[in-house]
């Protein structure tokens, strides 16, 4: 309830920035080039950790992609968790939020992939398959940040 929310230590990004004009390109990487780094770093690692779980877990043509439903769901839950642990639990360093969650959960999620193998099973015969993945990774990703919000609050006494 008298829970303070840490507010961002930087500015955000000024939407005027040109970066065709060297000088504000300069200004931007100056104000903003450590949150640009680790965001890269953090989605870099997410990537190829999801990588391996489709590499690992290949998806049968014309079958359910459970790699990819996996990593959504179990991302979005971690995504609870860290939003939980940010905002209510402790001040965390400026760096942890992008890092980890737009990087590192960012990259590991991906929902690009989920809405293309939705279009490839799109196909006559497999259609209820993709209309119930496709359903069913909104609702598993939903009720996913829903249970780590309420676990970690669980968790923390919150």
């Amino acid at each position: 309830m008298g829970t303070k929310i840490a507010e961002p230590a930087w500015d955000p990004i000024d939407p005027d920035v040109d970066l065709h004009v060297p000088a504000q390109r300069r200004e931007l990487a100056r104000s903003h080039g450590g949150v640009l780094v680790v965001i890269a770093a953090g989605g870099g690692l997410g990537a190829l950790a999801r990588y391996g779980l489709g590499r690992a877990w290949p998806t049968p043509a014309g079958g359910f992609p459970w790699a990819t439903f996996t990593v959504n769901v179990v991302g979005c839950l971690l995504i609870g968790v860290l939003m939980v642990l940010i905002s209510e639990v402790g001040v965390a360093h400026p760096l942890a939020r992008p890092f980890l969650g737009v990087g590192v959960l960012g990259g590991f999620t991906t929902f690009s992939t989920y809405a293309d193998e939705v279009r490839d099973l799109l196909r006559p015969g497999s259609a209820p398959l993709a209309f119930g993945y496709l359903a069913g990774t909104v609702l598993g990703a939903l009720l996913a940040v829903l249970a780590g919000v309420r676990l970690a609050r669980a968790a923390t006494g919150r």
